[in-house]
C-alpha cells in the first residue's frame, strides 16, 4: 500500500495494518522534517508530487521490495503540503519473517522512493529565502 496525503500521518494505525503472525521481524522509518539543511537554517518545507505517476512508481518500489527481500507486507505513506520542523513526512512499514529482510526491506524502499517517486520539496529558510529541491538522490551512496 502506498498513499500521499495531506494530513499528519499516524504510524500507530499503520503499524497495527501490517503486524502478521509469520511475521517476526518489524521494521518502520518516519522521516521527520528537521531545521537545516547545507548549512541553512530551515522554518519548514511544502511538498508536492506528482499523484498518478508518484503512486505507480512507489507500489513498483513496494512490489520489488517484497520479490527481493522475502518479506510478508510493506506500506509507505508520503505527506503532502506545508510541514513544519518535526512534522512527519514519510512513513515506511515492512513486515517479515525475520528481522534482515524487515530492515533491509525498509531501507531499500525509502532508498527507493527518494530516487525514483516524483516528490518535490520546497525548503523554507530561516532567511525568507526558499527554494524547490528534487527529493531524488542522485549520488550512488545514499544516506538518510
Amino acid at each position: 500500500m502506498f498513499r500521499l496525503v495531506d494530513t499528519p500521518i499516524e504510524p500507530a494505525e499503520l503499524d497495527h495494518a501490517l503486524r502478521r503472525d509469520e511475521a517476526g521481524g518489524y521494521c518502520s522509518f518516519e522521516g521527520r522534517v528537521r531545521n537545516h539543511s547545507d548549512g541553512r537554517a530551515v522554518l519548514g518545507l511544502d511538498y508536492q508530487a506528482y499523484a498518478p505517476l508518484a503512486h505507480a512508481e512507489a507500489l513498483r518500489i513496494l512490489e520489488e521490495a517484497r520479490d527481493r527481500f522475502d518479506i510478508v507486507a510493506a506500506a509507505a505513506i508520503h505527506r503532502t503540503g506545508t510541514l513544519d520542523i518535526g512534522d512527519m513526512a514519510i512513513w515506511i512499514g515492512v513486515s517479515a519473517a525475520h528481522r534482515d529482510a524487515a530492515f533491509s526491506a525498509c531501507r531499500y524502499v525509502i532508498d527507493e522512493i527518494k530516487r525514483r517517486v516524483p516528490i518535490w520539496k520546497r525548503e523554507r529558510y530561516a532567511d525568507g529565502e526558499s527554494a524547490w529541491i528534487a527529493c531524488h538522490d542522485t549520488e550512488s551512496d545514499l544516506s538518510v
